[in-house]
C-alpha cells in the first residue's frame, strides 16, 4: 500500500524539477521506468561530448546506448552524495576511449558553435583568421596526448568546471589545472609553429 501511494505521488510530480541524485534515489527505490528521464536529460549532452571522439553517427549511437546501459546496470554503485553528471560523463569517456582503442583510430570533431567558446577562453595574443584557427585546433588537438586533450575538451567545449573534470577523470583538481595549462601551452605551440 505504501508503494502504491509513493508511485502515485511520483506520477503526479514534475520529474523535471528533481535533481539527478533525487531521481536516482527514486529509480533505485521505487520505479526503474523513471530512468527514461535520465536518458532524456543526458542524451543530447552526451551525444555532443561523444561526437568529439567518434565521428560516425551510427557508431556514436551505439556507444551512447552502451553508456546508458552501463550506467543503468551500475546505478546501485553510484554514490548519491556525489554529482551524477560527472559519474555519467566518466562512463561516457571510458566508453569513447575503449571504442577508439578497439578500432585503432582517433577522431576530433568540433562543430561551428563551439568555436565561440574556444575563442573567448583561449587568448593567443594575436588575431588569426578564425577558419584557419578552427582547422588548426581540430588538427592539433589530435596531436596532443589524450591525457591533455581530454581535459581541454571537457573544459573548453563541454564547459565543465575543474571540479567536474576532476570527478570525470578521477584526478585531483590541482592536476586538472596543470593538465589544462600544459595542454593549452602545447596547443598554442603547435598553432604558432
Amino acid at each position: 500500500m505504501k508503494y502504491l501511494w509513493l508511485n502515485y505521488c511520483i506520477i503526479g510530480m514534475n520529474k523535471t524539477n528533481l535533481f539527478d541524485e533525487e531521481l536516482i534515489d527514486l529509480i533505485r527505490s521505487t520505479n526503474q521506468e523513471l530512468y527514461s528521464e535520465i536518458i532524456q536529460r543526458y542524451q543530447a549532452k552526451l551525444s555532443h561530448y561523444l561526437y568529439k571522439f567518434i565521428g560516425s553517427q551510427d557508431e556514436l549511437n551505439d556507444v551512447l546506448q552502451e553508456v546508458f546501459i552501463k550506467a543503468f546496470r551500475n546505478l546501485y554503485d553510484f554514490d548519491t552524495t556525489k554529482k551524477f553528471s560527472s559519474w555519467l560523463y566518466r562512463i561516457a569517456h571510458n566508453e569513447a576511449i575503449n571504442h577508439l582503442k578497439k578500432y585503432h583510430r582517433e577522431v576530433m570533431s568540433l562543430d561551428e558553435g563551439e568555436w565561440e567558446v574556444v575563442d573567448s577562453k583561449i587568448n593567443y595574443g594575436e588575431k588569426i583568421d578564425s577558419q584557419i584557427l578552427r582547422e588548426k585546433i581540430g588538427k592539433y588537438l589530435l596531436q596532443i596526448k589524450e591525457k591533455y586533450r581530454t581535459p581541454l575538451v571537457l573544459y573548453f567545449f563541454e564547459e565543465k568546471s575543474y571540479e567536474e573534470i576532476s570527478d570525470i577523470l578521477r584526478v585531483p583538481v590541482s592536476t586538472v589545472g596543470v593538465l589544462i595549462m600544459r595542454g593549452k601551452k602545447m596547443l598554442k605551440n603547435l598553432i604558432n609553429n
